[in-house]
């Protein structure tokens, strides 16, 4: 599929992203209305509540009134209440434009290297969702210091505030980026006809299996040792020398740790091998897409490869989550599995983005050396068989 036919579906999945986000903000008001409680549950409100405030354009009591008793000196309300809600505005503005810059590039990407025929669409459906929440989590951390500074101490554990801003809001994301990339496929399937579908390249076996294999274990470097407890508390009690970078635990632990090896604290241990169970579906996924996306590109490029781990890490990690999820309700009830899954749906997409831009750089090398060279078009085509000589008219002799 070309830029141009490509560029059409992309556009329009981050616009539709885009205007989704505000849509779910500006409906916080929505769950202020009488008898929405009553409607939904107290949990169930709390939750929603909890999910949409970081895309609402309405600011918090901590920015409309100030941080502190009014009148009192360095009150950003008693001081210069327009400036901290500007502050304010201008950094909803950049959320919400950069998650329309960060979604199209890498839309833009995937519906052309994975175009949606030939038994493509599934797979290039996960990789755009998984996008859109990536896209997502760049756009919060991006705006994440104008509204730290709007709350006017901005200078105050500065990255522990960066970790928690960034991390908000991404549940939505993740309902909102499955809309948008069901329309996304859906409008390049229109867009691809009347092309000739590219067919599925013919990878060597064994350096597929290499990539992948090596790809996955820098994935599970993140996600069994490093999430491991002990080894998680020493990250997130890091402190690096100098004032701003006193206190980088909660930040590195959000951009590095796609989980944590803990289980139930009491119980058979059957239960702890049900909790191991989702670390080993992330890793199986991970494996798999390394696996079969030589062969799923229309040219595997590094470029490609990289955006495509990544994406392949995000919906490990999701379908770790669900796993997850269900266990929980299984051993508590569905209701604190609910609770479970309210809280921890889209966590350590940071993580996912880092160790899938690793894992894919390993995989590309790693194909490289073992002959797999991405980047070819596709298979390699035989030269054409010399013609047969034609006979001679010469008598013998």
């Amino acid at each position: 599929m070309t830029y141009r036919r490509a560029a059409i579906p992309a556009l329009a999945g981050a616009l539709l992203l885009t205007a989704l986000l505000w849509w779910a903000g500006a409906s916080v008001d929505a769950l202020h209305l009488r008898g929405t409680t009553e409607a939904l549950g107290g949990r169930m409100t709390a939750d929603l509540q909890n999910w949409l405030t970081p895309w609402s354009y309405d600011p918090p009591d901590a920015v409309r009134f100030g941080t502190g008793a009014l009148g009192d000196i360095g009150d950003p309300a008693s001081a210069d209440p327009g400036r901290y809600l500007s502050l304010y505005g201008t950094g909803m503005q950049i959320r919400f434009a950069a998650v329309a810059a960060f979604f199209l590039p890498g839309a833009l990407l995937l519906v052309r290297a994975l175009p949606p025929v030939n038994g493509r669409t599934p797979v290039t459906l996960l990789a755009v969702w998984a996008w859109g929440l990536v896209a997502g989590t760049l756009a919060v951390t991006v705006s994440a210091p104008w509204l730290i500074a709007a709350q006017g101490h901005g200078g105050y554990r500065l990255l522990p505030q960066l970790a928690s801003v960034s991390s908000a809001g991404r549940q939505i994301v993740v309902v909102t980026a499955l809309v948008s990339a069901a329309v996304t496929v859906l409008t390049a399937r229109i867009t691809a006809k009347g092309t000739e579908p590219p067919p599925l390249n013919d990878a060597p076996a064994r350096a597929a299996r290499l990539a992948a294999t090596a790809g996955t274990a820098v994935v599970a470097f993140s996600s069994v040792v490093l999430s491991h407890q002990s080894v998680a508390a020493s990250v997130q009690t890091a402190s690096l020398p100098g004032r701003l970078l006193s206190e980088p635990g909660d930040l590195l632990r959000q951009w590095l740790l796609l989980g944590g090896w803990s289980g139930p604290a009491a119980g058979q241990t059957g239960h702890w091998f049900l909790y191991r169970l989702a670390d080993a579906l992330l890793l199986a996924v991970v494996w798999w897409a390394l696996r079969r996306l030589p062969v799923l590109l229309t040219r595997a490029t590094g470029t490609a490869m990289v955006a495509g781990t990544v994406c392949a890490t995000v919906v490990g990690l999701l379908a770790n989550q669900l796993l997850q999820a269900a266990v929980t309700g299984a051993d508590s009830g569905m209701r604190w599995g609910w609770q479970h899954l309210s809280g921890s749906l889209g966590h350590g997409v940071p993580a996912a983005l880092t160790w899938g831009v690793a894992a894919g750089l390993t995989a590309v090398v790693t194909l490289r050396l073992t002959g797999g060279r991405p980047g070819n078009d596709g298979p390699a085509v035989p030269p054409p068989a010399p013609a047969p000589a034609e006979p001679s008219l010469r008598p013998a002799g």
